[in-house]
């Protein structure tokens, strides 16, 4: 079997608020289908999606995106307007560039480019 991947869904305490947040990030437009599940469809990409789960992130992601964010350091300043905290400084590497960000609730995530 060889499936594709048709969504990535991320658990959350507020999914309307984080769909707003990726799309800012991602494109696509935020759609709420219930008050426990919210999604955007970027261009290019699987859907994203939200769902309400009762208990909150307690430790690191154990999956998270690296996005292409051509100019690093201007990506990670228009993260930060949407809600993302940085972690730590841009770190550079034989490969590029790259720097750990977190959503409005704590997900990792990069941000990467040369």
């Amino acid at each position: 079997m060889r499936a594709t991947v048709s969504e990535i869904v991320f658990d959350c305490a507020d999914p309307a608020a984080l769909a707003r947040f990726w799309a800012g990030l991602l494109g696509g437009e935020p759609v709420d289908r219930e008050p426990g599940w919210s999604y955007v469809d970027p261009p290019g990409f699987a859907r994203v999606a939200f769902q309400r789960v009762p208990e909150g992130k307690s430790v690191k992601n154990r999956l998270h995106l690296d996005l292409d964010g051509g100019d690093v350091a201007a990506a990670a300043d228009e993260a930060v307007a949407l809600g993302a905290v940085r972690v730590g400084g841009i770190v550079r590497d034989a490969y590029g560039r790259f720097q750990v960000l977190r959503d409005p609730e704590g997900n990792e995530f990069c941000l990467v480019g040369d």
